[in-house]
């Protein structure tokens, strides 16, 4: 199986490379062209506007083509843009080629996703997809670190190239090894968009922006928590993205295990409460250093656990929509991350420490759980 999804993997190797590296990047990129945090900042609105936009829209055009060129085209999209991003000579054109680089992000994952289902053996659907979200880990792991250095030493411009090239070889790699898929979509796009909004399907959608959200809400702020709460060195930034990035390998094929061997509801359910319970750890004892190592590689893990059963929970929501329903997933873990890194900032707003936003994501988690356990009692799968 492994043999089969690997070319899904290399692509989202490449789309959380491009997503997170912006991250790792804002400085640079604000000293070479002038710019403040604030104005840098959007580069990483752009992008998720983009995914937003991009998801269900790129979705709905690609309704009646093969899977595979779909996927071959979404990365034509992909390098295209991040090309010239790495071109881009002002600040508009850098902000436009970010929009438009984000739009076949959640796109490519959903059609991916549809794929990896398709060529899963019976029982391992959660697993394959798993698979290639393994990609978006690794990224976090190795890829940002790398590029990210590469980018400070070498240019920021470089470091875009860099992502452009592995655009290239997803689509090298999906043309050449990927097995065909067979486009199982025989409805109207219409049609299709309203049997996917029922209220099941839109209940799964509010468990991913509010029960991810409390994950985000930890993540956005990793950093001012480990530094002034756990107070580590300042030089150490760069290994706690890599400890989280290590747990965010391990979560993402347990969050795949765990969905196969239960029901997606009640992995999603197990899932949550851990990530509650980890939270609310961070909260109360991330001022002891070596706890607050281990609280974020076991966060890390729990970040990407809920990947798995939230999309395998949507295709068994809308059945007859399951690409549109991948698709809409990734908007709502865009707004995840929106959503989470605004209610975590809050607290410091008001002047808190930097453990608070791990208290407010446990609130919305908690709050996804309670959606969690009401769908529940509306399905039977």
């Amino acid at each position: 199986m492994i043999k089969k999804l690997w070319t899904l993997a290399i692509g989202g190797l490449a789309l959380g490379t491009t997503e997170f590296l912006i991250m790792g990047l804002l400085r640079v990129i604000g000293e070479d062209m002038g710019l403040n945090d604030a104005l840098t900042g959007r580069f990483i609105s752009a992008y998720a506007i983009g995914v937003v936009v991009g998801a269900p829209t790129l979705i709905a055009l690609a309704a009646s083509y093969n899977p595979k060129k779909i996927l071959i085209f979404f990365m034509v999209l992909f390098t295209l843009f991040n090309g010239l991003s790495a071109f881009s000579p002002d600040y508009t054109t850098l902000l436009l080629a970010r929009f438009f680089s984000g739009l076949p992000h959640g796109a490519f994952f959903g059609v991916g996703a549809i794929a990896a289902k398709q060529l899963a053996p019976k029982g391992k659907e959660a697993f394959a997809i798993s698979i290639m979200f393994a990609g978006l880990t690794i990224a976090n792991l190795l890829m940002v670190p790398l590029l990210t250095y590469i980018g400070a030493w070498a240019g920021w411009r470089i470091a875009m190239g860099c992502v452009s090239i592995l655009g290239l070889l997803t689509m090298f790699s999906v043309l050449m090894f990927l097995p065909e898929v067979e486009n199982k979509r025989d409805l109207g796009v219409k049609r299709e968009v309203r049997l996917f909004f029922n209220p099941k399907s839109l209940l799964v959608l509010a468990i991913t922006a509010l029960g991810c959200g409390g994950l985000f809400a930890w993540f956005s702020y990793i950093q001012p928590l480990m530094i002034e709460t756990a107070h580590i060195h300042p030089d150490m930034k760069s290994i706690v993205m890599i400890v989280a990035g290590f747990g965010m390998v391990v979560g993402n094929l347990f969050g795949g295990w765990i969905t196969d061997r239960h029901s997606p509801i009640k992995a999603t359910i197990y899932i949550l409460l851990l990530l509650i319970s980890v939270l609310l750890l961070v909260f109360f004892f991330s001022h002891i250093q070596p706890m607050a190592w281990v609280l974020t590689f076991i966060c890390g893990a729990m970040s990407m656990s809920l990947g798995s059963p939230l999309n395998m929970l949507i295709f068994r929501c809308a059945p007859q929509s399951e690409m549109m329903g991948a698709a809409f997933m990734q908007a709502a873990f865009n707004t995840a991350n929106s959503i989470g890194a605004y209610i975590g900032g809050l607290p410091l707003l008001y002047g808190f420490s930097t453990n608070y936003p791990s208290l407010m994501g446990a609130l919305l988690a908690s709050i996804g759980l309670l959606i969690t356990f009401y769908l529940w009692r509306l399905i039977r799968f």
